[in-house]
């Protein structure tokens, strides 16, 4: 069975974490990921900033992920919105209507000033 390849890296850019996901985010990928968002959020942070616009593909566990940790930083007053989606992830986001759900930029600049 082939590894999935996935890296995330966190940014801090005026107030803002973001977060850099690359790769597949799936069943196998995902745990680490959501641990190092949710010690983010404890942090104190309450805007995130998902860029994805090197991620290839997503499944039902990394968009679970996303929408708990949406829902977490909602309750604590807080947002999260989402840049550069595309391929593969975009699809699976536009058929579920989560575009309606998140804001959603194609510009990452854009994104960032946006929780100014």
């Amino acid at each position: 069975m082939m590894q999935s390849r996935f890296t995330h890296t966190k940014e801090e850019r005026n107030g803002v974490a973001v977060f850099i996901l690359k790769g597949s985010l799936d069943i196998a990928t995902v745990s680490n990921m959501r641990s190092d968002i949710e010690a983010v959020i404890a942090a104190g942070h309450r805007k995130i900033l998902f860029d994805l616009d090197d991620l290839e593909q997503i499944d039902s566990s990394g968009i679970g992920a996303i929408i708990a940790l949406f829902k977490k930083v909602r309750s604590n007053r807080g947002d999260v919105k989402i840049s550069r989606l595309r391929g593969q992830p975009k699809e699976i986001f536009s058929l579920l209507r989560l575009d309606r759900v998140f804001e959603m930029y194609d510009d990452f600049d854009k994104a960032l000033t946006s929780f100014q």
